[in-house]
């Protein structure tokens, strides 16, 4: 008896993911192995003791909704925290609502979204940058591209593109995430449409600020922060987001433009999460006005 149900989208949607896992493996080492290990335990422990009671197995989702998570945390988060923030996505965000394909918000990011609010401090000072190759030796703490843009400073566009600065784990590979998009477009697995209108929206109003009003320059801040990892993996959820094609052209412009006013004229330098939630709050509504009405 298998102890997962079996769930091919899930599966591919983690084939994409694995080559970004190991490219952050390459700069953080041990680091994310230890993180990953508290992470997968506490997320799939979760999901069982829950679905035990109604005599399920566990879903394949759960595995991709612990890399997402694991891959949005920053390097030098504290273990417990993590751990803290798996098991609130997990209980809260899926469970409570019956489990896997009836949740309204997306589990990753509902944790690490729980775990940003309630202990900012740690969530906003792990930030780490690693030299590719070094396996997490010789880190250094560092403020992420936004946090630098954001009072004016410039980064490197070349070390944006390749992960070469501070962020979270999985943000920074541009190239890894750029290619795992093609992926998933291909087979079929992802929404072409909410990554486009999630990062074209976002792109419009980035431009537009900088344009108009002066905010961070256009160029460094769409390729700066997790806005291309986002559109990517986290909008595209397939639980979480719109069925309907017009639908989730909105979705992602509700996403998108959300992102860029967080960014531009909030405290918070990223916006994604609360971004994403938003988002996923208006899915079903989105799916009623826009679906066919048979005559």
């Amino acid at each position: 008896m298998h102890f997962f149900q079996k769930q091919p989208m899930m599966r591919r949607v983690i084939y994409a993911l694995f080559p970004i896992y190991i490219y952050a493996f390459l700069f953080y080492g041990f680091r994310l192995v230890f993180l990953s290990i508290l992470i997968f335990t506490a997320g799939i422990l979760t999901e069982y003791l829950f679905e035990k009671r109604k005599n399920k197995k566990v879903s394949e989702a759960v595995l991709v909704s612990c890399m997402l998570y694991t891959l949005s945390l920053p390097p030098n988060v504290p273990w417990w925290i993590a751990v803290i923030g798996i098991v609130f996505g997990i209980a809260i965000a899926k469970e409570a609502y019956g489990g896997f394909g009836r949740n309204v918000f997306n589990p990753a990011i509902t944790g690490r979204l729980f775990v940003y609010v309630t202990f900012p401090t740690f969530m906003t000072s792990g930030w780490l940058v690693a030299k590719f190759g070094s396996f997490g030796k010789d880190a250094i703490t560092s403020a992420t591209p936004l946090a630098i843009l954001r009072y004016g400073g410039s980064v490197d566009i070349a070390k944006l593109f390749l992960g070469l600065r501070a962020g979270s784990f999985g943000e920074g590979a541009m190239f890894l995430i750029l290619l795992g998009a093609i992926y998933l477009i291909v087979t079929r697995t992802a929404s072409f449409r909410i990554m486009l209108s999630t990062f074209l929206s976002a792109s419009a109003f980035i431009l537009l600020f900088d344009l108009f009003l002066g905010k961070m320059p256009f160029l460094l801040a769409i390729l700066s922060g997790s806005l291309i990892f986002v559109s990517v993996f986290i909008a595209t959820d397939p639980i979480t987001a719109p069925k309907n094609k017009k639908a989730q052209i909105i979705y992602g412009l509700i996403i998108g433009t959300s992102i860029a006013v967080i960014r531009s004229f909030s405290l918070f330098s990223e916006g994604t999460s609360f971004a994403i939630l938003l988002g996923n709050t208006f899915a079903p509504l989105l799916d009623f006005l826009t679906k066919k009405v048979k005559k």
